[in-house]
């Protein structure tokens, strides 16, 4: 059986499908009711399109159908698997 543990989603490369499988377990709560705010939730479709010039932040995101920019702290949060 292969397992694969999440990823952090600021450890992306470009042009991948991914899904969201969770959050970090020591992030704030109320940073993760942020980002659930702004529409990442379980089961989320998410591909990393660009990562800004200076120290590859912000990173922006197309979230389902939405492109969403994120700061790199944010994103490293967010677990993603890959799609299938």
């Amino acid at each position: 059986m292969d397992t694969v543990s999440p990823l952090a989603l600021d450890m992306l490369q470009k042009g991948m499908n991914f899904r969201v499988t969770g959050f970090d377990e020591a992030a704030d709560p109320g940073m993760v009711q942020r980002l659930r705010a702004i529409g990442f939730a379980e089961g989320d479709e998410v591909e990393l399109l660009a990562r800004g010039p200076i120290g590859g932040a912000p990173l922006s995101v197309r979230l389902n159908r939405t492109v969403v920019a994120l700061r790199r702290y944010e994103a490293s949060l967010i677990r993603v698997e890959r799609a299938r």
